[in-house]
């Protein structure tokens, strides 16, 4: 619950009214991957009541980049959620620097926030920083992406249901070659969410017997790094009949790749979220298919959540968005693209 500060509250009283919010004492150990949340070994922290001028709590939280529209829509919706539950949020990003991130979360510590949001830049370096919050006393919770490192604890992980989505993806794979064809996917492995998208694509992948994944290869989740990274797969496969891009700005690289080799009516792109750009890419026939995201959705669960837990409730140590696969034909009927 909310630390008290007994005397020494009284008598500093003054000096802690412009403060953000006040210490969550640790929480009952919980997690992504690495730990589940125990109900019995301690109580979540009761929510407190608003003060005039003062927020009934502050969450700081780190994206992954403001540079994809993707994680701007889920960090909107965490300040528009937080703002109906009366809470403060800080919405920062690491922008794919996972020292920065770490930087980030120090700062949150430093500013007493009463819960923290991570969207790791690192699922294995991220455990450094949630551990220093875990010492601080302060919640994390994940969303998109989980942590690896079995040692920090979280919370809850709210995001995408990549693993299934992942499986879509391979589904429409097979659909658009035919069954057979060659494959490079432009990976991104730094972080979990992609971790289990290209691992449920290779799946299905792998049971149509004459589809081959000839190349996997770092793309940095990036339009620029994911061109350049398509420029030497097209290189090295002239056959290649296929990619799998692990995010729209991922498919956009690769598609540019294809207009300047003049082959982007010989190879099917199959992306992964869903952003308006994309969709629009669908309908023109850029992009075969792509399972789409709710970040809008992920976040303001995000915040839902953390109102759960400093209620006094029990959440549950992983919450999983469905995708829904989006083709030419959902394109042709969506009244939001040209």
């Amino acid at each position: 619950m909310f630390s008290r500060r007994g005397l020494f509250g009284l008598m500093a009283g003054a000096m802690l009214a412009g403060m953000a919010g006040c210490n969550l004492e640790t929480p009952p150990p919980a997690a992504g991957p690495g730990k589940t949340a125990d109900s019995t070994t301690a109580a979540p922290p009761k929510a407190e009541t608003a003060t005039e001028g003062k927020p009934k709590a502050v969450i700081g939280v780190s994206l992954l980049t403001l540079a994809n529209p993707f994680f701007k829509d889920m960090g909107d919706a965490m300040t528009a959620e937080g703002k109906k539950n009366g809470y403060e949020v800080l919405i920062t990003a690491g922008e794919m620097d996972a020292a920065r991130q770490r930087d980030q979360v120090n700062d949150f510590i430093a500013k007493k926030v009463n819960a923290i949001i991570l969207c790791p830049c690192d699922s294995r370096s991220v455990g450094t920083a949630i551990q220093a919050a875990n010492k601080a006393g302060i919640p994390v919770f994940t969303a998109d992406i989980a942590s690896l490192d079995t040692a920090s604890k979280v919370v809850s992980h709210i995001a995408t249901d990549n693993y299934e989505g992942g499986k879509l993806a391979g589904q429409a794979m097979v659909e658009a070659l035919g069954g057979k064809g060659k494959v490079a996917i432009i990976d991104h492995p730094e972080v979990e969410s992609v971790m289990m998208r290209t691992k449920g694509f290779k799946e299905v992948v792998a049971n149509a017997k004459g589809i081959q994944i000839v190349a996997q290869l770092p793309g940095g989740a990036q339009r620029d790094t994911a061109y350049k990274t398509a420029q030497d797969i097209l290189e090295k496969y002239p056959d290649l009949a296929g990619f799998f891009c692990i995010n729209d700005p991922t498919a956009f690289g690769a598609i540019s790749a294809l207009e300047k080799a003049g082959r982007l009516a010989k190879v099917k792109v199959i992306s992964f979220d869903g952003q308006p750009e994309a969709r629009q890419a669908v309908k023109d026939g850029k992009i075969y298919a792509e399972p789409i995201q709710y970040p809008d959705k992920i976040g303001a669960t995000a915040i839902q959540t953390i109102a759960r837990y400093m209620a006094g409730e029990t959440v549950p140590p992983q919450i999983l968005i469905p995708t829904t696969l989006y083709k030419k034909a959902d394109a042709d009927k969506d009244t939001s693209l040209k």
